[in-house]
């Protein structure tokens, strides 16, 4: 994981009532507890909780007034404790306890497993070879793959989420959350807004779709390239599998100054895939002959993307943003917004 810092002040809970409350409910827990953050991400503030025989990590709502339906932990946990028992393993920390009671340390949090790995934040992967990046890409492409042919039913995710017309739905969603964090008009989500709706491919697969699916949200064995945690299940629902595909990709087409680009990549000699490749390999994983209206999901997944910017944005004028980057979100929903269009002009 990222470096840990010292708790900010705005995310300081009781760790006394915390202590007690693992004491109660994680198997194993012994005190004297420490409490760390880590820095990085902008959504569900995340700790270290140091024991004296074990890590672990605690992730929990952000403070303050929340927009509707965003920051469900309990969600996350649900999630990830289903795919601990999939035939073919999708890899996930092991879950220990959630805690819906807010009398606690404030917010519903859960307890999870601490996992010694890599998180690769540079998606260019800089200091890797490029047989390790082609590989650490593959293994990405692969657990994408899985994950997306769990019977979700099966492990009892039935209830996690409407299947079908999941576009409809989502698009939907992500104008309103924009709504409700919008600080100024931005033109090119207005023809966003009004294009979307109306231009939703003929393709309704149903499948769990993780909703934030790329490499900084993952976890690398310490020394070889094999994914051994997917992280940040926040988004996760029972969706469309060309949803997560389309945002894996979007980094062929965005420069962001907080996850990176694809865009300047040579292909030819880096070892990392270029999109056709990426995609093709998935395709062959899950029995795809070919994704027809290709640039509408990814257009679909930057678009949704700019609209998270947007909240982020908002929270952190507001002074609730789990990090001291927010406010640089400004200008990103601007620069994704043109970039989602740019994909959609290349349908009509």
């Amino acid at each position: 994981m990222s470096e840990t810092i010292d708790v900010l002040d705005r995310h300081r809970f009781d760790e006394a009532a915390l202590t007690h409350w693992c004491m109660e409910h994680v198997d194993g827990f012994e005190g004297p507890l420490t409490v760390r953050q880590f820095q990085g991400g902008q959504s569900n503030p995340t700790f270290q909780l140091v024991t004296p025989a074990r890590k672990y990590v605690l992730r929990k709502k952000p403070p303050g007034q929340l927009l509707a339906s965003a920051h469900q932990v309990d969600r996350e946990y649900k999630v990830m404790k289903a795919l601990a028992d999939t035939p073919v393993p999708v890899p996930v920390p092991h879950m220990y306890a959630l805690c819906e009671d807010d009398a606690v340390i404030g917010t519903a949090f859960y307890v999870m497993e601490h996992l010694e790995g890599r998180v690769f934040r540079d998606p260019t992967l800089p200091e890797q070879t490029p047989e390790e990046r082609a590989a650490i890409y593959d293994d990405m492409n692969r657990v994408l793959a899985e994950l997306h042919k769990v019977d979700f039913a099966a492990v009892g995710l039935e209830d996690f989420g409407r299947a079908g017309n999941y576009f409809e739905r989502q698009i939907s969603r992500w104008i309103k959350q924009y709504r409700a964090a919008e600080t100024e008009t931005i033109a090119d989500m207005e023809e966003l807004i009004a294009w979307m709706p109306d231009n939703i491919p003929d393709e309704d697969s149903v499948s769990i779709a993780h909703g934030d699916f790329r490499l900084e949200n993952t976890m690398y064995h310490p020394t070889e390239p094999k994914m051994i945690a997917v992280l940040d299940w926040e988004l996760s629902t029972i969706g469309h599998p060309l949803a997560d595909l389309g945002y894996n990709s979007m980094l062929y087409h965005i420069d962001s100054p907080t996850m990176g680009t694809l865009t300047r990549v040579d292909f030819a000699t880096s070892g990392i895939p270029d999109e056709d490749e990426y995609v093709a390999a998935y395709c062959r994983r899950t029995g795809r002959e070919g994704i027809e209206n290709w640039p509408f999901y990814v257009g679909f997944s930057i678009f949704r993307l700019a609209s998270i910017a947007q909240g982020v944005y908002k929270r952190g004028l507001d002074g609730n943003a789990s990090s001291e980057k927010a406010l640089i979100y400004g200008n990103a929903a601007k620069m994704l917004a043109e970039a989602a269009l740019a994909q959609t002009k290349k349908l009509r």
